[in-house]
Formats: C-alpha cells, sequence, structure tokens
C-alpha cells in the first residue's frame, strides 16, 4: 500500500469464514477511524451485537479486538489480524487471520469486502 488506509465511514460484510466463526453474510460492520484508532459496531446473522478496537498500521494492515453476544445469548470474545488490498472496483477486501480468546478458543480465517 503506498498510501494509508483510511477506513472511516466504511461499511464491509463476510464474503468468507471457517466453519467455527459466527459471521456471515448477514453480518454489517460500521468502520470509524481516528488518527490510528479503528473502531467499529456490527450485527447480523448469528450476531446481536459486536464492537471491535484495534490500531491501522501505516501499511493499512489492523490489529484488532473483539467482543460480540451471540443470538444464543454467550458473549464471545476474541483477536483478529487484517491485511487490506484495494480490488479492481476501488473497494477494500480485508483478508483476516482471527482466533476465539473465548469459548474453545480455535482459529480461523475470514474475508470481509466494502459495501
Amino acid at each position: 500500500m503506498n498510501k494509508a488506509m483510511n477506513y472511516n465511514n466504511k461499511r464491509f460484510k463476510p464474503v468468507s469464514n471457517t466453519e467455527n466463526g459466527e459471521t456471515s453474510e448477514e453480518t454489517i460492520f460500521e468502520y470509524r477511524q481516528k488518527g490510528t484508532i479503528l473502531t467499529s459496531t456490527y450485527k447480523g446473522g448469528k450476531i446481536k451485537e459486536g464492537h471491535l478496537i484495534g490500531l491501522v498500521n501505516k501499511d493499512g494492515t489492523i490489529e484488532m479486538r473483539y467482543h460480540q453476544v451471540n443470538t444464543k445469548g454467550e458473549l464471545m470474545t476474541g483477536i483478529c489480524f487484517s491485511i487490506p488490498e484495494v480490488m479492481d472496483n476501488g473497494k477494500i477486501r480485508l483478508r483476516e487471520a482471527w482466533e476465539w480468546t473465548s469459548g474453545d478458543r480455535s482459529k480461523g480465517n475470514s474475508i470481509l469486502e466494502e459495501i
């Protein structure tokens, strides 16, 4: 990435996720960025309500922590590292490696795309 990524006021949805994840194409993320601090609220599909906070590095990668309440009423937490790429249509795709810090502590991968 040549120029710094700015995720402020961008919306994303997952286009793929490993089976042990809870987000789906029904989950919508609303990103806000101030300086290097990224926050988001998200919900949809198996997620009643979720929040994330992260740091955006100079190359646009994101290190974040998240917590969410799923439709079973469980509080789930995790960590995620996202690598951005700009698609041909100018929108951002995020390739993510994540890990639950609650529940079974399993790992997974997902792809989010800007909508």
